[in-house]
């Protein structure tokens, strides 16, 4: 059985509570940082490789000759490029969260 603290009396004016903003370190920062550089790099890379020479000549392109109708596909390559621009906004969309930093 709990028992609830006593409420103050009639008329008493309670201070208000005032809620701290949260304390940022460096590393939250630095983290920031490298999760941002890694979907942009990633990103970069899934919108531009489907469409070089070198995709034809990779190791997942030769494990299954039955594949390589599926690999050759422009909506196989235009799915991967889609990935890449979803990475492309998170990156974007992290660089707009990182001003939380500055203001602390």
């Amino acid at each position: 059985m709990t028992v609830d603290p006593p409420l103050p009396p009639a008329g008493t004016v309670m201070p208000e509570t005032v809620a701290a903003p949260p304390a940022y370190h460096w590393y939250h920062k630095v983290s920031a940082v490298i999760f941002i550089i890694f979907c942009m790099e990633l990103g970069m890379f899934l919108m531009i490789f489907p469409w070089s020479g070198r995709w034809d000549r990779n190791f997942f392109s030769t494990l299954s000759p039955e594949w390589r109708h599926y690999w050759d596909n422009a909506y196989w390559r235009g799915m991967i490029s889609g990935l890449g621009v979803v990475n492309l906004y998170i990156s974007l969309a992290e660089i707009v969260r990182l001003r939380r930093f500055a203001r602390h």
